[in-house]
């Protein structure tokens, strides 16, 4: 299965993968208008041996299949403030 990627405008980070290329009925009207104008990045084949960088294939797929769109989120950033006092305890 193909879908298509599109990466938001207003947040670094986020990624809309959707059944069909400029298809975006499935899509909430409140998450376009948080995700901005999508800028397409790729077509991918949910079925292909290549994987995703921070999205797993299945989990995806099936998202797509339920609900007619996935959303990836940005990675939580580092907590450096905890990452400094773990080292002190150390």
């Amino acid at each position: 299965m193909l879908c298509a990627i599109y990466k938001s405008k207003k947040k670094d980070g986020m990624y809309l993968y959707v059944e069909k290329r400029d298809k975006f009925d499935a899509v909430p009207d409140s998450l376009r208008q948080l995700f901005g104008p999508p800028i397409f990045v790729m077509l991918f084949n949910l079925m292909g041996r290549q994987s995703l960088a921070q999205a797993d294939k299945q989990d995806v797929l099936t998202q797509i299949q339920q609900q007619g769109y996935y959303l990836q989120m940005p990675p939580m950033p580092e907590n450096l403030l905890a990452q400094h006092k773990n080292q002190g305890k150390q």
